[in-house]
């Protein structure tokens, strides 16, 4: 049981809980602009371009799961909206775009 409480303790320390993020001032995904809107239109973005754009490039073709902004809004509506700053990705290219930090 010990062990138990001191993983809960370093996830709680990390910020992987949910309640640690909001209770720092990270609004939720609703609040971020992800949305019944964002759904609907995110389920259209990724019918018309199924395929993860950087795996294409690499001569692969994977299914996009993600839409990707290629240059983060950071809370601007505007850019958030705007299709032409959309990629559709892979989890996996999404993952290592982000950690990259591009």
């Amino acid at each position: 049981m010990a062990e138990r409480a001191k993983r809960f303790d370093r996830r709680k320390q990390r910020g992987s809980n949910p309640a640690n993020r909001l209770a720092a001032g990270r609004p939720n995904s609703t609040q971020r602009g992800y949305d019944r809107r964002w759904r609907v239109a995110r389920r259209r973005f990724l019918s018309d371009n199924p395929a993860c754009r950087q795996c294409e490039k690499r001569g692969r073709i994977i299914a996009a799961t993600i839409i990707d902004h290629i240059i983060p809004h950071r809370g601007d509506k505007a850019l958030f909206w705007r299709q032409s700053n959309w990629q559709p990705l892979c989890k996996r290219c999404h993952d290592q775009k982000t950690a990259a930090g591009q």
